[in-house]
């Protein structure tokens, strides 16, 4: 289409007699005329003639890109050709789909990881919302006979692990819980302890990667999401939620939310719920999910739904009771049942559904791709740093004498060493 597109602009058709006859008339009329009035009638069909060949190029261009839109892309890229051969323009079937039962049965005998932290004050039902998530004994608390709960003069991250199993799908969940915050009458640098613990967990995993012999499979123990539970107060975010924030949302994917939400009306709920997203971004806390991150539109349309309802406002409880004739999740008051997993009573589902149904998955991409990405640059930025400082220090110096210390006689080290 291209080149006779192209042709039909080259060619050039021939006259009729009769126009033929009026351009002769023209140029005698042109002769007659004088020499000043002749230039500019020339510069007029001059200008005319270059409009028109703009023109032309014009509609030239827009053909050929309707062309390129019309026929698959197959030019070429360093070496090879490249190209788009959608189902309709193949021979027959070829299986190409098959890889995605290939990875499902891979995935189902291999199993995965999943590595939760839960953040907050004693009394906000930590324990009772992991619970809850999995609806199964998974909490610390839970898994401890003999359990007393005792207020930590520290704050001490501790672990448990479980193998859950559903529907022939395996994952290995990893609960940690931290005892001891916030609940100092000095909360000074209490989130310390918690950012030493995530970068440990990432340390961990790229000596796991740099060493030469790799283990097949290195054992994830990188912290996947941490939910950090805000207690109902209906005021606004307390100075310690604003710096445990702002220090973890750097490291770690963070999802807030409102604890033991039932001691708060829904229009008490809705103005709270105004006041922490108003806080977050007048302070500049990154909580998942990041607008930054959403990959396509599909994925911002969904993503900002979540955003919209953020922080989760959420309650939690492992007990059954009777309604309609059902069993149901929920929490029996005076006033009746507050079920769990009704969307109309709290937004648990909503926290479920980002935690575990459709973001499980992202969560650990983002803490792969983007916060593990970003502590492993960092750390062999350091290293090359220090590799690059020793090295000068064993150069000889202009006296031909060693860069040694005067004391010992031991070359001088850099304080920042690598641990790698």
């Amino acid at each position: 289409m291209r080149e006779d597109t192209s042709k039909v602009l080259d060619q050039e058709t021939p006259a009729p007699w009769e126009e033929t006859g009026m351009e002769e008339e023209k140029v005698t009329e042109a002769e007659s005329k004088s020499p000043e009035e002749s230039a500019v009638e020339e510069e007029k069909k001059g200008v005319e003639e270059r409009e028109r060949g703009v023109e032309r190029e014009m509609e030239v261009k827009m053909e050929v890109e309707l062309d390129m839109q019309d026929t698959p892309p197959n030019h070429t890229e360093g070496h090879g050709l490249q190209g788009t051969i959608k189902g309709r323009d193949l021979f027959g079937y070829v299986g190409i789909e098959a890889v995605l039962d290939q990875m499902r049965r891979k995935t189902m005998k291999a199993g995965f990881e999943f590595n939760i932290m839960v953040v907050g004050q004693s009394g906000l039902g930590k324990s009772t919302l992991v619970n809850t998530l999995f609806k199964s004994k998974v909490s610390r608390k839970s898994c401890t006979p003999n359990y007393e709960e005792k207020i930590s003069k520290t704050v001490k991250l501790q672990s448990v692990s479980h193998v859950i199993e559903e529907k022939g799908v395996k994952m290995k969940l990893t609960v940690i819980d931290t005892p001891g915050f916030g609940d100092q009458i000095n909360n000074e640098n209490c989130w310390e302890p918690i950012v030493n613990y995530v970068n440990e967990q990432y340390e961990r995993y790229l000596k796991e990667e740099l060493y030469v012999n790799r283990k097949r499979r290195i054992p994830d123990t990188r912290v996947h999401c941490c939910v950090y539970f805000l207690p109902a107060t209906g005021h606004w975010l307390r100075p310690i939620d604003v710096e445990f924030m702002k220090r973890l949302g750097k490291i770690v994917s963070i999802v807030p939310v409102i604890a033991k939400a039932d001691t708060l009306t829904m229009e008490e709920r809705q103005e709270f719920k105004q006041r922490i997203r108003h806080d977050l971004k007048a302070n500049g806390i990154r909580v998942y999910p990041q607008t930054e991150y959403d990959e396509d539109p599909e994925d911002r349309i969904l993503n900002d739904k979540i955003r919209e309802n953020i922080p989760f406002a959420v309650v939690g409880t492992d007990k059954e009771h009777q309604v309609n004739g059902n069993k149901v999740l929920g929490r029996k008051t005076k006033w009746g049942i507050i079920e769990v997993e009704n969307m109309a009573h709290c937004e648990f589902a909503n926290l479920r559904d980002l935690l575990i149904r459709s973001h499980l998955q992202d969560l650990k991409d983002v803490t792969h791709n983007i916060h593990y990405e970003t502590f492993r640059v960092r750390r062999l930025n350091e290293s090359n740093l220090t590799v690059h400082g020793l090295a000068l220090s064993c150069f000889p110096m202009e006296n031909g004498t060693n860069r040694t210390n005067g004391t010992n006689g031991t070359s001088d080290r850099s304080d920042s060493e690598s641990h790698l």
